[in-house]
């Protein structure tokens, strides 16, 4: 099985599309990419909800992971998000990612079935069977409605090596730090949300999944630099200097106002894929004013 590590900053990548949304921008997305590498993060997560998966067809998701191997070179790890609700769909989103040349797949608990706890451990327990690969689980109730428990996660880690890392987007930390007392260092943890990353940090996280960081990948990585080396006070104060763009960057569904922000900067077309649409004049109005106070800070 490949190498892999959840650790550092890893930016969940929005997915730029045609002024009409039917087509991907691929000029728009090679820059993003760029941008990213020169930034200095540790990784890049293609097709995930801040990529609009769920209206990508399966063609355009494997041309997205080709494109980013191939723009990346192996400079970066390139995590995959390959679940959805259908078990049988999500073994074969992963292979054919794998295929397309990524280092690891990210698997989210599957929404609108509201499968028990039993059923979680199942699913991911048939996708780690059917895919050598390393596997990192996506926790996040506010989109799936259920929430794999630190029980089941425990289970899931004794039962299965290749289950290697976390996305906590449970949205406390009070699932990262009953983890991390249970398991120490058997599985990395990353935050799923920008405005907890170094809260979670703080009691075990390695990193974040961010959203921010397309727009700003180089300060949300020397955050994330910092409380990893143990600069507390230096990630802190970044931190917070930070925390009315993460806040910002969610006033609507993501990645709508991520998107507007973008535009903003002239990185990319505002739009979305229904049913998003793309954010409000007052959202923008406020993005471009917390854009402005941070930049100019």
């Amino acid at each position: 099985m490949p190498s892999f590590t959840l650790s550092g900053v890893f930016t969940a990548l929005v997915t730029p599309f045609t002024e009409d949304g039917s087509e991907i921008d691929w000029i728009a997305y090679e820059k993003l990419v760029s941008e990213q590498l020169a930034a200095g993060v540790q990784g890049l997560v293609p097709c995930g909800t801040t990529g609009e998966a769920p209206t990508l067809g399966d063609a355009e998701q494997r041309e997205l992971v080709k494109r980013t191997v191939a723009l990346v070179k192996g400079r970066l790890p390139i995590l995959v998000g390959a679940g959805t609700n259908n078990t049988k769909k999500s073994i074969e989103h992963s292979r054919a990612a794998l295929e397309a040349g990524a280092d690891a797949v990210m698997i989210v608990m599957p929404y609108y079935n509201k499968p028990s706890q039993e059923g979680m451990y199942r699913h991911v327990e048939l996708i780690a069977r059917a895919v050598n690969a390393p596997i990192v689980l996506y926790n996040i109730p506010g989109r799936s409605v259920v929430e794999m428990s630190v029980d089941t996660t425990v289970r899931v880690l004794d039962a299965f090596s290749n289950v290697v890392g976390i996305k906590d987007a449970t949205g406390n930390v009070l699932y990262c730090q009953e983890l991390m007392r249970r398991v120490g260092d058997r599985v990395s943890i990353a935050s799923g949300d920008d405005a907890l990353t170094l809260p979670l940090m703080s009691v075990g996280a390695r990193g974040v999944i961010s959203v921010t960081s397309n727009v700003y990948p180089k300060e949300v990585a020397g955050a994330v630099r910092a409380a990893l080396a143990g600069r507390w006070e230096e990630a802190r104060q970044q931190h917070f200097a930070m925390l009315p763009v993460h806040r910002a960057l969610f006033l609507e569904p993501n990645p709508q106002p991520t998107k507007a922000a973008l535009a903003l900067k002239g990185a990319m077309r505002d739009v979305v894929r229904p049913p998003l649409v793309p954010a409000s004049e007052a959202t923008r109005e406020t993005l471009a004013e917390m854009m402005r106070a941070f930049e100019g800070a």
